[in-house]
């Protein structure tokens, strides 16, 4: 009998689902020497993990699991996470923003409350370039929805291939740049990893035109006094950032009160407890039969 321990924001609400449909062969504890599984959040667990000595299993409730990566962290587990379940709610994300920025629905509601009639000049998306950094189930959700809407769509991976057809291109990460000289709009939905870490930075920014910026993958990826570089020079038109090297944002942080930023508490796309618990009975099961794990995570490369 495996003992499972759950270390969430949402632990009431996995505690409900289990109630209502038990896992056979795993029992609920609140003992964390007891614990053999671990359904949690990264960041809740990891400054807890030494205490869990019986520990086997890690499912994270989030796709990041950098939190749980970090140098000097134990690694004596099998870790999976999240994945399948995002891409439509970043689509919608950045779909949604970038169609509002395009066409100033937030300058006309400013409007509406002067009772100001003033219609703005404004361009069609359809056969604008994103670029979109990780071409993972996340990225190739959001290039087919943006390839739907007109967009042409470049990807950049570490190997510069892909099975995605929505991509007209994918690029090696060495080639970033020749990405980013194309890009109307940038998004990034790279995971925390080394080779990621500062990647959009004063150089590689300085290669845009008046694009518009999005981070919904990892804050670390994003260099934050290159991006106040770029939007100086107009490099970078407007960004949107959903995630920070630090969270939450800091109330003195430069990027609040900046008019070509806009800033989103980690909103994004958030892990809904009856997807998560869907993938976890899933591999619960697997992992009571001996059969391999979905969506295990390499300590090594961080995703």
């Amino acid at each position: 009998m495996h003992k499972l321990m759950i270390v969430s924001r949402q632990q009431k609400a996995y505690e409900a689902m289990l109630a209502e449909q038990p896992l056979a062969g795993v029992i609920l504890t609140q003992q964390p020497e007891e614990a053999t599984i671990l359904l949690a959040d990264p960041p809740t667990v990891a400054p807890q993990i030494g205490q869990f000595s019986a520990l086997e299993w890690i499912q994270s409730t989030f796709a990041g699991i950098d939190a749980l990566t970090q140098p000097g962290l134990r690694r004596d587990y099998t870790l999976t996470n999240i994945r399948g379940c995002f891409g439509q709610l970043i689509s919608e994300y950045v779909l949604g923003l970038t169609i509002a920025h395009q066409r100033h629905f937030a300058t006309y509601q400013n409007q509406q409350q002067a009772r100001h009639w003033h219609p703005r000049p404004y361009n069609t998306i359809a056969g604008k370039t994103m670029v979109i950094l990780g071409t993972g189930s996340i990225g190739s959700h959001l290039a087919r929805a943006a390839q739907a809407l007109g967009f042409n769509v470049i990807g950049v991976n570490r190997c510069g291939v892909t099975d995605e057809p929505a991509f007209s291109a994918v690029l090696p990460l060495a080639q970033l740049e020749t990405a980013l000289a194309q890009a109307n709009v940038l998004v990034s939905t790279l995971p925390a990893t080394s080779a990621s870490d500062d990647l959009l930075n004063t150089e590689s920014l300085s290669h845009c035109r008046q694009t518009l910026l999005f981070n919904v993958g990892r804050g670390n990826a994003v260099c934050e006094t290159g991006l106040l570089r770029a939007l100086d020079t107009g490099a970078i038109q407007h960004a949107f950032l959903d995630v920070f090297k630090l969270e939450p944002l800091p109330s003195n942080h430069p990027f609040w009160l900046h008019p070509a930023i806009t800033v989103t508490p980690h909103i994004a796309a958030e892990s809904f407890p009856h997807q998560v618990m869907a993938i976890f009975r899933d591999n619960a099961q697997r992992w009571l039969n001996h059969q391999p794990l979905r969506y295990t995570v390499d300590f090594q490369r961080g995703y």
